[in-house]
């Protein structure tokens, strides 16, 4: 038997309208009420994920912990985000779901994401107060780093090629782009 998702028929989608979504390889996030899906990433993108993972992980202090995609971020009832990589405190990590925002959201690009990863996603995480967000291109290796300052994002760091991407926080990196895409 299958089963038969309501779609809300003139008002907007919120997070309770997520837990009918089915679990199928697609990425349900809402954004303002608005649904946005993203098919299963590819080798690429996940080539990076794994490798920052990896870094993220190594570096990160005790009280933090990094997690991969799916793990939604509640927003707000019309806002919830699944950033491709997130650092958060452990404390936030405890229940079923994650507690308040991360400190740090990473969205890895792909060719269906990009727009949305430097626009919507990055005025949301802004708007939601998370600390640092960071963007990575797998197609033309680079990345880049906005740090909150007050209620808006400053860029601290970029780096594209065989260039090194360094920060400090929330977590040390030292990387060059064209070396995550390995």
């Amino acid at each position: 038997m299958t089963d038969l998702i309501q779609m809300p028929h003139g008002r907007t989608f919120t997070a309770a309208d997520l837990e009918a979504m089915p679990d199928d390889g697609n990425r349900y996030e809402i954004i303002d009420g608005a649904l946005i899906v993203t098919p299963s990433p590819a080798v690429p993108h996940q080539r990076v994920v794994g490798n920052l993972y990896v870094i993220l992980r190594d570096g990160v202090p005790d009280a933090l912990e990094v997690m991969l995609a799916p793990l939604d971020v509640t927003v707000s009832d019309l806002t919830v985000l699944q950033p491709d990589l997130l650092v958060a405190t452990r404390a936030a990590l405890a229940e079923r779901k994650m507690l308040g925002v991360p400190v740090l959201a990473v969205e890895v690009f792909s060719p269906s994401t990009r727009l949305i990863d430097l626009n919507l996603k990055k005025a949301a995480f802004q708007e939601a107060g998370v600390a640092h967000y960071w963007v990575v291109d797998p197609e033309r290796p680079s990345i880049t780093a906005w740090e909150l300052s007050g209620t808006e994002f400053t860029e601290r760091a970029t780096a594209t090629g065989q260039t090194t991407f360094q920060v400090q926080s929330p977590v040390p990196v030292r990387v060059s782009p064209a070396d995550l895409v390995r």
